[in-house]
């Protein structure tokens, strides 16, 4: 069967999300995906402990400050330190049994790993909807997937409620974690998605400042 999941989600686990749980849910089942990775900054705790309290499939993962750029790891139960190099990182994701994917690797005001990207990752985020500039982003990332031969994933990079599902993975899997991760790391798996609108952008600025202040 093929699976719409969004593998690119931050809940209120990261410092600079506003998601809930209870917004994971509701915007999951909104947006018609069979379920999203949660990838909260260099964190785990908040994605293993949501994924036993929700019927939503959640695949745990987390977005590793690594000291190249950021690096997703998915399907992992155990935090993988950030602050290490690009290939350490990627051995402690792949010890740890899970998949690597480069998140974001040509992008403006994101750390990213631009010209760190090899053939180790298991697949290419080439579309991420908070991205900037969009389209310049998802071509140069196609083109990188195209020339290392990995598969290429999408996610939204969501980090308000309204943002999940601006972009998501097609996989071919059952519902399984498992299965999925083997499925993304064998390439049978499509992205698709859009930027996220600019107003929904600035409304989530505003609704994190009125949080801190």
């Amino acid at each position: 069967m093929q699976l719409k999941i969004d593998l690119h989600v931050h809940t209120t686990y990261s410092s600079d999300s506003l998601i809930t749980p209870k917004d994971l849910d509701f915007y999951a089942k909104k947006r018609g995906l069979d379920g999203v990775a949660i990838t909260d900054h260099d964190r785990i705790d908040g994605a293993l402990k949501i994924a036993k309290e929700t019927d939503l499939l959640v695949i745990p993962g987390t977005e590793i400050s690594s000291l190249n750029g950021h690096v997703i790891g998915l399907n992992v139960n155990e935090l993988v330190p950030p602050k290490l190099g690009v290939d350490e990182t990627l051995d402690r994701i792949h010890d740890a049994g899970g998949i690597a994917i480069a998140c974001h690797p040509i992008t403006f005001f994101k750390e990213s790993l631009k010209g760190r990207i090899s053939p180790r990752f298991d697949a290419i985020e080439v579309i991420n909807s908070s991205a900037f500039p969009f389209n310049y982003t998802v071509r140069r990332s196609q083109e990188i997937a195209s020339t290392l031969g990995i598969a290429r994933v999408a996610g939204s990079d969501a980090h308000y409620g309204p943002e999940i599902g601006y972009a998501y993975t097609l996989v071919d899997a059952e519902p399984d974690v498992d299965e999925i991760v083997k499925a993304i790391r064998k390439g049978s798996c499509s992205p698709h998605g859009k930027a996220i609108p600019l107003k929904m952008r600035i409304k989530k600025e505003f609704l994190i400042l009125r949080r801190k202040f």
